[in-house]
């Protein structure tokens, strides 16, 4: 396990929006059990994360670090892709 900053959270999660400039907003997953029914219960949080060399695009797979607040709702930092998506290209 790596070494953590400043006990800062990492989270994953794809990339849904990149219309900003030098901010994404990343869609992270993760499922849960209901406490008394223990159904497995899936949610999902939209988070905007910044982007300094604008690298990341939509359908990529990022990892981010919790930051200082870098306006009214950016608290996150895009440290690295992880997976780009393939793009398909169609013949005429």
């Amino acid at each position: 396990m790596e070494p953590r900053l400043n006990r800062r959270k990492f989270l994953s999660g794809i990339v849904v929006s990149d219309k900003m400039q030098k901010t994404r907003v990343v869609q992270v997953r993760w499922s849960s059990k209901h406490r008394m029914y223990t159904k497995t219960i899936r949610r999902a949080k939209k988070f905007k994360a910044h982007d300094e060399k604008n690298a990341s695009r939509i359908g990529d797979a990022v990892k981010m670090m919790e930051t200082r607040p870098l306006s009214k709702d950016k608290r996150w930092v895009i440290i690295e892709v992880l997976k780009q998506k393939q793009n398909e290209q169609t013949q005429p």
